[in-house]
């Protein structure tokens, strides 16, 4: 069986407001950010258990041409996968694990 996969508020915000800079500095360049983004998500779902367990089993699943990674979570026994966060790199780190 297949993991769903949300994305909380919050991600969902950081998502939605990424994307919009990347298009107000360059003319398509949010809707490639968009597609990075997607692929990754469509990557985690085919392979949750892909990315390591970080700290409070966090994965993290960085993204090569934008400096983010995906921070989620698998649970098992829901199969669900929850992104917490699309976390921009020069962000505090000690801030991405503080989800709900």
């Amino acid at each position: 069986m297949a993991y769903l996969l949300r994305l909380t508020a919050e991600a969902d915000k950081e998502y939605a407001e990424s994307a919009e800079w990347y298009e107000r500095q360059k003319e398509d360049l949010g809707l490639r950010f968009i597609e990075i983004i997607e692929r990754k998500l469509t990557i985690i779902t085919a392979n949750p258990f892909r990315y390591p367990v970080r700290k409070y089993n966090f994965r993290e699943a960085p993204i090569r041409i934008f400096p983010y990674l995906i921070v989620y979570k698998v649970y098992i026994r829901k199969k669900e996968i929850a992104v917490y966060a699309i976390f921009h790199s020069s962000r505090n780190p000690k801030t991405k694990y503080r989800r709900k």
